[in-house]
């Protein structure tokens, strides 16, 4: 504790004497300052024991001393020494009224004790205070390294928590919260949330203060905000939550605690780096049809992820250069044994994301596995990333979940993907033996995520719905056009109605007395508009390719209204 009036009080070599405001000795002195200016106001910062000899003052004027006192204790002066023996035998009667009337302490300072020795019992005080704080901040240190490395980070909050006596909370780069010590601080922290991402709109490393209130809605803490990580985009944050402003040894042990929790969060490059080679090595191997030699290397780190089904995701913006089109032969997921050209290292993977969307994708799916506990493999692929996760596991979820926030972002639907915007395939579960199917079903997925305007498509979806919504592409809708133009041509000039014909027929099978009762026209006449209908487009209908390319294209046009 810093030193206050009562310990100068209690300083049997001061022999100071109070005066007046003895119920407020418990102020903190943050100084000691001698003036003898009629108003030293504009040289306090608040918190100081200003003595005087009342050399430049009418100490004994009832109006003058209640104007002076008024003003000191406006400013935050803790307390006002009077040393007597020289202008004044003893303390004004009027300037003892005046500190009593403001709640001001007034300490009576003997002849004998001089003002430097008070400056010098403040100063050794404050300097005693700092090296207690200093020496508790390196205990709460060693704690917190020793409860880190046993416990993790959950450990270290609990610490953390206890060294503060207040409440601790960790949140992931999504923000949704990871640990709290106690637990009761759980919904607390998650009160937050918001606060942390407005923290994250700012550059690292980052601190705010913020309110959270409690569950009855009272007795609101001081809360502080800090971001976790040392690149451009934080890995996570830590809030504490106290009942007062943190002193020293608090704010050492807070920092302490940011220090430790970033080397738990952010992993060094190598380290990363050498798990992601591993990782493409998987990969490249399940997709060449080697689960064995996958499995072997995998080990403990993936291993537990080929023991079930899982999924294939693939990830990539909206338009991405060259994306469409790559197989599986390609890229990062060439079978040949050397490296690719492309394939990441620890430079590529440890690059912050600065707005991308793949990169904010693949911290939604890590922060899931870190939540869960699960085995993810996330490699990219250029600009393109490819997520092996569990079948029904928290991480497939957390697609979902971010898809839909996402397209609610969004507003509309089926109107396209803009460059800058996600879209995400994902794969029927598969095993390892069948990886490179499912990385296949998940780029056709993709593909149709992609021209429906949609955020995430799962290739279960594609056998379950029509081939008709993947003809909506200005190409397709252009090829139907053109071949069915002459007979559109013909109808429009009132010559007969060949169009709705050729789909009455169509949708019959040919039968020409049911395709006739549906046109209310007889069979002979419908023969006839058949025949205009080879003779305008130059093809037979008895060919099965020209029935399929004309039912497409009518089924395209009607789609397209």
């Amino acid at each position: 504790m810093p030193p206050t009036l009562a310990s100068l009080v209690q300083h049997s070599a001061l022999k100071l004497t109070v005066r007046a405001g003895e119920e407020r000795l418990d102020r903190p002195v943050r100084w000691a300052h001698a003036s003898e200016l009629a108003d030293p106001v504009p040289y306090m910062e608040g918190g100081e024991l200003l003595l005087i000899t009342a050399l430049q003052l009418d100490a004994e004027d009832p109006e003058a001393m209640r104007r002076y006192v008024k003003r000191l204790a406006g400013a935050g002066v803790a307390g006002l020494g009077f040393a007597v023996g020289l202008h004044y035998d003893e303390v004004p009667k009027a300037l003892v009224d005046a500190a009593e009337s403001e709640g001001l302490p007034l300490l009576e300072v003997p002849r004998r004790t001089p003002f430097l020795a008070i400056s010098k019992a403040v100063s050794a005080a404050i300097a005693a205070d700092q090296y207690r704080a200093v020496t508790a901040g390196f205990a709460a240190q060693r704690e917190l390294t020793k409860r880190a490395l046993s416990e993790g980070p959950e450990g270290l909050l609990a610490a953390l928590a206890s060294q503060i006596d207040g409440w601790a909370a960790l949140y992931d780069a999504t923000g949704a919260v990871v640990a709290t010590a106690p637990d009761w601080a759980e919904r607390r922290a998650a009160l937050l949330t918001s606060d942390v991402e407005r923290l994250w709109e700012r550059s690292v490393p980052a601190s705010s203060v913020v309110g959270g209130s409690s569950d009855d809605g009272e007795d609101e803490d001081r809360v502080e905000l800090h971001s976790l990580g040392t690149g451009r985009r934080p890995l996570g944050a830590l809030a504490v939550g106290t009942a007062a402003a943190l002193g020293t040894a608090e704010r050492y042990a807070v920092h302490s605690a940011i220090a430790l929790l970033t080397l738990t969060t952010e992993r060094s490059r190598s380290l990363y780096a050498a798990e992601q080679r591993i990782g493409a090595a998987v990969l490249r191997m399940l997709l060449a049809g080697q689960p064995d030699h996958a499995r072997a290397a995998a080990g403990d780190l993936y291993g537990e992820l080929l023991d079930a089904p899982y999924r294939v995701i693939l990830a990539e913006s909206g338009a991405v250069p060259g994306a469409r089109g790559r197989g599986v032969g390609g890229g990062l997921l060439s079978t040949s044994a050397s490296p690719s050209p492309s394939a990441p290292g620890a430079d590529a993977m440890a690059a912050e994301a600065g707005g991308d969307p793949v990169e904010g994708f693949a911290e939604v799916v890590e922060a899931a596995a870190a939540r869960s506990g699960e085995a993810v493999l996330v490699v990219p692929d250029g600009e393109r990333l490819v997520v092996l996760a569990a079948d029904g596991g928290a991480v497939v979820a957390s697609c979902a979940q971010y898809a839909e926030a996402l397209l609610a972002d969004r507003g509309a639907v089926e109107q396209g993907v803009d460059e800058d915007e996600l879209v995400v395939g994902l794969s029927a579960p598969a095993g390892p033996i069948a990886a490179a199917a499912a990385y296949k079903q998940a780029e056709q997925a993709l593909s149709v995520a992609r021209r429906r305007g949609r955020v995430l498509v799962e290739h279960e979806e594609l056998a379950a719905g029509s081939v008709v919504p993947l003809l909506a592409d200005d190409a397709v809708r252009a090829f139907a056009d053109g071949l069915l133009r002459a007979l559109h041509e013909h109808d429009a000039t009132g010559r007969g109605d060949l169009v709705a014909s050729l789909r009455a027929w169509l949708s019959r099978h040919g039968q020409w007395d049911a395709a006739a009762a549906d046109l209310g026209v007889h069979r002979h006449t419908l023969r006839y508009r058949m025949r205009r209908v080879e003779e305008i487009l130059g093809r037979s209908l008895d060919d099965p390719d020209t029935r399929m390319e004309l039912w497409l294209a009518l089924k395209t046009s009607a789609s397209g209204g």
